[in-house]
């Protein structure tokens, strides 16, 4: 009768109580938000305190010069097998503190999808491999910074101590190169991906832990797709130049997280094409 009463009076009904699935989901949402965050805090500490480097984060950026012109001080460390672990290892958990948090969105999807189904007993397991797979694939990129790295430093492109760039003209033709493939289809089509967890989930999800870890690879490869040249320009800020490492997470994390900004890229990738010709221009007047 209350409830036929409410009905013909057009009255609210009453407030729910969330029932065991929605608790369980909240309490879920919860652990794989923490596990991120400490992922991620770790990553970045080890970043800032540049571990096995001979300067930390925080040194490199407080000696920062501008672009294509870094300070020049003593020899290079010597490229060794354990001085290249330590690069790539930099690399990898630079990339696991920039690049965690823009994936945090699908990955609690991922979660919560699996928390729902068959799998729900190990929701939380396959979570963590669907992220491993993430993570994986940046590993990978890791590897060829690493020994894109190495190459430069060999041939003088790169100042070793300081981690950049050392010529204008070429730090420009890296900021035009990344600004050109803002325009590209492979950029639109990569970024359209990991802009909708859904889409991706429901097209690539896989059952069973291998199923979760090449999920979280597949979802990987279309971040690095959208990614990599933005990526490429902490070549031209400093490797380990704080501002440019954060300016360049917050970035990404803006272009996944802001899909109806449709103007965002492009006016991104004209930004650089024009401050890289300008300093393209500048070195050639200058060498004039």
């Amino acid at each position: 009768m209350a409830s036929s009463a409410r009905e013909n009076t057009g009255a609210p009904p009453g407030p729910s109580v969330p029932g065991p699935v929605e608790h369980l989901l909240r309490h879920d949402r919860w652990i794989v938000l923490g596990s991120v965050t400490l992922i991620v805090v770790g990553a970045a500490w080890y970043t800032i305190a540049g571990v096995g480097m001979n300067m930390s984060a925080i040194e490199m950026t407080r000696m920062a010069r501008p672009v294509g012109k870094p300070m020049e001080m003593g020899g290079a460390a010597a490229w060794s097998l354990r001085y290249g672990v330590l690069v790539f290892l930099m690399w990898w958990v630079m990339m696991i503190a920039m690049m965690t948090p823009s994936a945090a969105p699908t990955l609690l999807l991922y979660a919560a999808i699996k928390r729902m189904g068959p799998d729900r007993a190990r929701a939380r397991q396959l979570g963590m491999f669907f992220l491993s797979g993430y993570l994986l694939i940046w590993a990978l990129f890791s590897l060829v910074a690493t020994l894109l790295q190495w190459g430069l430093e060999n041939t003088g492109h790169v100042n070793g101590p300081m981690m950049t760039i050392r010529s204008q003209w070429f730090a420009g033709a890296v900021l035009i190169a990344a600004g050109v493939y803002q325009f590209s289809p492979l950029k639109r089509v990569c970024l359209h991906h990991c802009r909708s967890p859904a889409h991706f989930l429901s097209a690539h999800g896989r059952p069973g832990r291998w199923g979760a870890l090449r999920t979280g690879a597949h979802h990987g490869s279309y971040c690095l797709g959208c990614c990599w040249a933005l990526m490429a320009l902490l070549f031209v800020g400093g490797i380990m130049n704080l501002y440019w490492i954060v300016g360049i997470a917050l970035y990404v994390a803006a272009e996944k997280l802001l899909p109806r900004a449709r103007w965002f890229v492009p006016l991104t990738g004209a930004a650089l094409v024009c401050f890289g010709t300008y300093l393209i221009s500048t070195s050639v007047f200058a060498a004039a």
